[in-house]
């Protein structure tokens, strides 16, 4: 089955307008209901909205934060999505960012490999039922047992950047949650997926505004490319991938020109970045990632000069 994903709510949407918008999705053939967690709307709240609503949809969340909530309750939060959605729930787990984890949420953002892997490796037992009674290297949990009855765990994938996290995800979960990459980059990153993990399955949220105006959404989507690519996390992707065309933003951006840094983003690595163009050029774009190894292509309809819900319908799988 060829899934072919979609982000609600939409950007700056809120959960009151999103049950027409999550029906409407649907009936237009996309497969999958993905949510987002950083300032906005939590994770979970949207996808147990839409579990009734979209009774055949599969859910997923990209990502839920391992610092955020703490590991037994990330597994009751699971395990009650998967309770209401049985065997539709895909938990993304991710290090999160500094800003997100330190920042706003005062807490500390020390080894995220390390955490993300335990948090992984905990779930990987609790959603089971197992009693847990283990000291993980980044904590330590004791005589936790889920008192959710599940049929069968959910899918557990992990967002992944680098090398070793890509592989922790290859070994050790459902498979990768991708973020910020260009097709040419997906080659890369998902051969080391799949090289370790054949069959597990890639996500990749594909940032898209089907605006003709090229000039327009470049100007837009410098901000937004801005606001990732200096993310430590994000800058170390993209230096690892070999973006040096990113070198005169991050130089600015340290200087503490954030005008000048995103300024300093090249038209190509925007183009790279983000889909744009006539809805045509878009879907051409989007089936690129595809060829190049992502399974689950999920669209995030960014609000560049577009209506959303004329986005969601122009780029659905039945105008393909």
């Amino acid at each position: 089955m060829r899934r072919y994903g979609l982000t609600v709510p939409f950007a700056g949407g809120g959960l009151g307008e999103l049950r027409p918008v999550v029906e409407e999705a649907v009936s237009l053939g996309y497969t999958d209901l993905w949510s987002a967690e950083a300032d906005g709307q939590d994770g979970f709240t949207p996808l147990a909205l839409a579990s009734v609503w979209a009774p055949s949809a599969r859910l997923g969340g990209a990502i839920f934060p391992a610092y955020t909530r703490g590991p037994a309750l990330l597994a009751m939060s699971a395990a009650s999505l998967e309770q209401a959605a049985p065997g539709r729930f895909v938990m993304g787990l991710g290090a999160s960012s500094p800003a997100i984890v330190e920042r706003w949420n005062g807490i500390p953002f020390e080894e995220p490999y390390k955490r993300t892997r335990d948090v992984l490796r905990f779930l990987n037992k609790a959603l089971t039922g197992e009693k847990i009674n283990e000291k993980f290297e980044s904590f330590e949990i004791q005589g936790f047992r889920l008192g959710v009855k599940l049929d069968s765990p959910p899918k557990i994938m992990l967002a992944a950047l680098r090398e070793g996290m890509l592989r922790l995800a290859a070994r050790e979960s459902d498979g990768a949650i991708l973020n910020w990459l260009s097709t040419e980059d997906a080659k890369r990153v998902t051969k080391i997926v799949k090289d370790i993990g054949p069959g597990k399955e890639t996500v990749a949220r594909l940032f898209v505004a089907p605006n003709a105006d090229a000039e327009q959404v470049r100007a837009m989507a410098r901000f937004a490319v801005n606001a990732y690519v200096n993310v430590p996390v994000y800058k170390a992707f993209h230096q690892w991938l070999g973006r040096d065309a990113l070198g005169e933003t991050w130089e600015k951006w340290e200087a503490g020109d954030r005008k000048g840094a995103a300024a300093a983003i090249p038209d190509h690595v925007v183009d790279e970045l983000v889909i744009h163009g006539p809805p045509e050029k878009c879907r051409e774009h989007i089936a690129e990632y595809v060829a190049n190894g992502i399974d689950t292509p999920v669209l995030a309809i960014m609000p560049f000069g577009i209506d959303p819900l004329k986005a969601m319908r122009d780029l659905a799988p039945g105008a393909l």
